[in-house]
């Protein structure tokens, strides 16, 4: 960037997080089927940039929506680095280059701002894009829902759980349209699933797995670049921390005193706690969203956190491994796991007692010019229940009916097409409503206090809260073991008290206890 244009980036500058009242009255245009949409963008950072590419495209393209505003703490940056091997990359970050890039007057003080406040009072502003760190996502999507404005969030959709329950609220109490931006929903492959499970085609769901693993020499999010243009003559600091916010008198953020300007915890918040939850929240609550919305569950009944930051010491707070294992009520468990220091997966599958779904890409055909052509989807892979002990199977070695999602495309801007078209139809079971997100969202910050506090978590379902796990959990299902001598159907997603799928050998009549030495089986 050259030094003029740096220099109109930075003459702008604003002069702090003034207090100022929320002015933003509930408004709710009506949109007909020929209107245009505008679209507000707070937080436009690195996620972002795909966000104001896909709505500038629709403005090109004339499918009826169009950014009209930009809001960010940062004045911003744009220029060229060299990016290894003799290759350029371009960066484009922060307020006055996004308010370039679609189009907006960077001296337009109406429609170029850093309080998001003043973004939320344009009746021209039909839908709120969120893309701040995390800590700021319920508040902004609350005061957007009462502002009379739809909403899509990146996720994860808050940063406690209690903040995730206020903003299902704030959208269902205000009539909104909302989406969380978890971009493999788009994917059909994850309904396809669900609806052969509630056929009952696996059988009982009994586990599942997901994971996400990379391998980065220089850590974990540190690969977001800091620039010099970073300083607190161009960052709203206090506005970035938030703690003269509250969400229920909670405050979002640390204050300055506690937390002065550190470009690393500005440009790479997610490597520390009061911002994020590191790849629980970043990483885990997309494959949890995906999952949980396939397996048939929300909340889960019992979660538990594990890991440790075990080789990146760069002054992160967040884990390098971490691993969650949540149990529900229906009778099944969800794994999810990942590494930041070792990038080999493991396979992500859906366990049921008839069959197992394994969710991967597979070849289906080539082009006319004989190139592969790979679909996401996944594999039908039938059980069978009479095997005994023995070598485990090598999953290599396993093939089934393959089904393809069908997703054709940008997930991201297939997101955005459905969810626009909810706005207009008024229809509020976007393909990522709040609703799920809270769920998933409880699932993995779960995991995060199981982490950080050394225990397992409860989840009261009555209450909606979080507690402590004790002995309930397995006494129960102890109990229910002894109770059960009947077998039950094997097929249909029963879950909870659905009964025992043992088909008993006959030598197992022999077994019982012994009453005053007699032998209940009578041998």
């Amino acid at each position: 960037m050259s030094e003029v244009n740096r220099r109109d980036f930075l003459k702008t500058t604003a002069a702090g997080a003034a207090a100022l009242s929320l002015t933003a009255k509930s408004y709710s245009r009506v949109i007909g089927a020929n209107d245009t949409i505008g679209v507000g963008f707070i937080g436009v950072g690195g996620r972002c940039q795909e966000h104001l590419g896909i709505i500038n495209k629709f403005k090109k393209d004339s499918k009826g929506a169009e950014p009209v505003a930009v809001c960010d703490v940062w004045d911003g940056f744009e220029g060229d680095f060299d990016a290894g091997n003799g290759k350029k990359s371009h960066y484009l970050q922060g307020l006055y280059p996004s308010a370039k890039k679609v189009g907006l007057d960077v001296d337009d003080k109406k429609h170029v701002v850093k309080d998001f406040r003043k973004l939320l009072d344009l009746k021209e502003v039909d839908v709120v894009c969120c893309a701040t760190p995390d800590h700021w996502h319920a508040k902004i999507s609350i005061e957007a829902a009462k502002a009379g404005k739809d909403v899509y969030c990146e996720k994860p959709m808050t940063r406690t759980i209690e903040e995730a329950l206020a903003v299902v609220k704030a959208i269902k109490d205000n009539n909104r349209v909302m989406t969380v931006g978890v971009q493999s929903m788009a994917d059909p492959t994850w309904k396809l699933a669900n609806d052969l499970i509630k056929k009952g085609d696996i059988g009982h769901v009994a586990q599942a797995q997901t994971s996400y693993y990379r391998n980065y020499i220089g850590g974990q999010w540190r690969y977001y670049r800091l620039v010099k243009e970073m300083n607190p003559k161009t960052v709203d600091w206090p506005m970035f921390l938030g703690n003269g916010f509250d969400v229920d008198n909670v405050k979002l953020g640390p204050a300055e005193k506690d937390m002065p300007f550190d470009r690393a915890i500005f440009g790479q918040w997610r490597c520390y706690w009061p911002f994020g939850g590191g790849m629980f929240t970043d990483l885990f609550v997309h494959q949890t969203t995906h999952m949980i919305a396939a397996m048939g569950v929300r909340f889960p009944a019992r979660v538990v956190g594990g890991g440790g930051v075990f080789l990146e010491y760069d002054g992160r707070d967040v884990p390098d491994v971490a691993t969650i294992v949540a149990d529900y009520n229906e009778g099944c468990q969800l794994i999810v796991t990942a590494t930041m220091i070792n990038d080999y997966p493991i396979q992500e599958v859906i366990r049921g007692r008839l069959a197992t779904l394994k969710f991967d890409y597979k070849e289906t055909g080539k082009t006319a010019d004989g190139k592969p052509i790979r679909e996401f989807g996944f594999e039908y892979l039938p059980q069978s229940m009479k095997s005994g002990p023995g070598i485990p199977k090598r999953l290599e070695n396993l093939e089934g009916k393959f089904t393809p999602g069908g997703l054709k495309g940008n997930d991201t801007e297939a997101l955005w097409t459905h969810f626009l078209e909810c706005v207009r139809s008024r229809n509020r079971e976007t393909l990522c409503p709040p609703e799920l997100g809270a769920a998933a969202f409880s699932t993995v910050n779960m995991g995060v206090q199981s982490y950080r506090q050394g225990k397992a978590l409860y989840w009261d379902n009555m209450r909606q809260k979080v507690t402590d796990a004790d002995a309930t959990w397995a006494t129960k299902l102890e109990e229910r073991s002894k109770k059960h001598d009947k077998p039950s159907q094997i097929t249909g997603w029963q879950g909870g008290e659905s009964g025992s799928v043992v088909e008993p050998p006959d030598y197992q009549k022999l077994g019982g206890a012994w009453v005053d030495g007699k032998d209940p089986a009578g041998a």
